[in-house]
């Protein structure tokens, strides 16, 4: 059959989304040992898999990776101290931690590692005030704020943290806009709004929040292209499909967007030819926009194919954190807000 007589589903494209050619780019990441790319940046490579993992669960072919490859790689990559580094041998960090966590979730085989060392790890980055370093060099950010408690959430370990030090953090990084910097005093920031009201739904304390406020400051982050920024003044980008959506998916305002046009701008960021989606269209795609890009898309209701539902506060399927018992936090968000 001639490529003219097949159709756009048989080639993996529904609606303008090359299901296809994302899946077999995501496959191919690890096989580019030949590229710089590959090399530089060895220190990513556990969110690496984290991204691309959840890409192909939210296109329904998780299964195209090597899962008892990826569960031992992911394992080895566990220290002494309890955490994990971003690659094998490299120091633990909280971030690399989270999405070790979650690789595991995804997998069902959390309970293949010591959970009581990880709840050490976490535990050991708090100091007396509550706030919350990445690592043992000690840089405070509410991005771990955000990940500690998540962490301890998936060992139902929460209560063994100072919560009321982290609420406290994360209530002092709320600007006048209603959005959250990285740190009290840092200018608000979508990827820094979705990780404090993470944390706050996690909390039980999404209370501290302007909710008409910060909405609206999240709904300017669209821009004519239909893409969303990060902040005022910065240019569109296919990740804040996700750093905002998900926010306004917790707060209940995500037909505060035009979803239609954020969709159209999406798509137009894919690499038709090789698979994968960047930051803007023309640029070189990346595991990291793919990701997030398709995040966007199920986010803002994509019909044009069966996408499954993420989870906004742990980026996740939504089957999967059932599964996990993680839903819990909808049960402290506001009524008024549903």
């Amino acid at each position: 059959m001639s490529d003219e007589a097949t159709t756009d589903e048989e080639k993996g494209i529904f609606g303008g989304l090359f299901v296809n050619k994302h899946v077999e780019y995501i496959k191919s990441l690890d096989k580019r040992h030949d590229e710089i790319e590959y090399w530089m940046t060895e220190h990513l490579r556990i969110s690496g898999i984290y991204w691309g993992l959840v890409a192909l669960h939210l296109l329904g072919r998780e299964n195209e990776l090597d899962r008892d490859k990826i569960i031992k790689y992911v394992k080895s990559c566990q220290n002494t101290d309890g955490g994990f580094g971003g690659h094998t041998g490299h120091d633990s960090h909280l971030l690399y931690t989270m999405s070790a966590i979650q690789i595991l979730v995804m997998y069902n085989v959390l309970d293949q590692i010591n959970g009581d060392k990880i709840i050490a790890f976490v535990k050991s980055l708090q100091d007396e005030s509550g706030e919350v370093s990445g690592d043992c060099w000690g840089e405070k950010d509410t991005r771990f704020a955000f990940i500690s408690v998540a962490i301890l959430s998936f060992f139902h370990a929460v209560d063994q943290f100072n919560m009321d030090g982290v609420i406290e953090y994360v209530r002092r990084s709320m600007n006048y806009d209603g959005g959250f910097g990285s740190q009290p005093g840092g200018e608000s920031h979508s990827a820094q709004v979705y990780t404090c009201l993470a944390a706050l739904a996690i909390a039980g304390r999404l209370d501290i929040v302007d909710r008409d406020r910060l909405s609206g400051w999240l709904a300017e982050r669209q821009l004519k292209s239909g893409g969303l920024n990060g902040r005022p003044q910065k240019l569109e980008d296919a990740c804040y499909s996700w750093w905002v959506l998900s926010s306004l998916k917790i707060l209940g305002r995500v037909h505060w967007v035009d979803r239609q046009r954020l969709c159209a701008f999406i798509l137009s960021a894919q690499d038709t030819e090789d698979g994968g989606i960047a930051d803007r269209p023309g640029d070189i795609a990346d595991v990291y926009h793919t990701c997030f890009g398709i995040c966007g898309l199920s986010l803002a209701g994509f019909d044009k194919y069966p996408l499954d539902e993420i989870d906004p506060v742990y980026c996740m399927p939504v089957r999967i954190a059932e599964r996990a018992g993680l839903r819990s936090w909808m049960n402290n968000v506001p009524k008024t807000w549903k």
